[in-house]
């Protein structure tokens, strides 16, 4: 197989090539959603995106706990971590405030899951409470955003060992990366944008880079 470059250019916007010839699919089933709990920060998110939040916040304030509740009265729904980016409030130091605990059934398979960190946003958007659904680089992870002072935005594949269960089920269904984040790519970059994606890389498996 061919060398891929290590970045590609997809219209405006840098990926690295990793998000093209790495396999993954989210294992609910195995880490029960601790991306949502690890960390020292809460997830990035963008003025606009807390506006929107606090608009929903009455929508799934029932599913917060007690301590998330007390932490958004405080400090409200975001703050600026040691980074200078603005983030999601977490509880202790962990906990993204809007995460609950709930029984659910794979996506894939139907099998219940006991006791998975789930969004409250997500689930006040699915029984048709809010219009929207949770922050872009929640739904985008692993890949991850950065934008440069000069308006370029670049897209990284953040490998995290908490999310090697979804390697192994990515690597065991042969689903790259792009298309299991098919949805919220769409949804960040629009319908053009993704299948200039898909035909990129299908030019490049034919070249036999992939």
């Amino acid at each position: 197989m061919k060398q891929l470059p290590p970045i590609l250019q997809i219209g405006e916007v840098l990926i690295s090539s990793d998000i093209l010839t790495e396999e993954f699919c989210c294992d609910l089933e195995s880490c029960k959603g601790q991306c949502c709990i690890e960390g020292d920060a809460g997830a990035p998110v963008t003025m606009d995106e807390i506006i929107e939040i606090e608009e929903a916040l009455d929508a799934c304030w029932q599913d917060l706990a007690a301590s998330a509740q007390a932490v958004i009265d405080k400090q409200g729904v975001a703050y600026t971590d040691k980074e200078g980016d603005l983030v999601t409030s977490i509880v202790g130091g962990k906990d993204c405030v809007f995460t609950y605990y709930d029984d659910i059934n794979d996506f894939h398979s139907g099998k219940p899951i006991k006791g998975c960190c789930l969004c409250a946003l997500e689930k006040a958007y699915r029984n048709g409470k809010t219009g929207f659904c949770k922050p872009i680089s929640c739904a985008l992870y692993p890949i991850r955003e950065k934008r440069f002072s000069d308006g370029t935005v670049a897209l990284n594949y953040h490998r995290w060992d908490i999310c090697r269960c979804g390697r192994e089920k990515g690597k065991a269904l042969g689903l790259p990366l792009y298309k299991f984040l098919k949805e919220p790519l769409i949804r960040r970059f629009g319908e053009s944008w993704y299948q200039e994606l898909c035909d990129v890389a299908d030019d490049l498996h034919r070249q036999g880079y992939l």
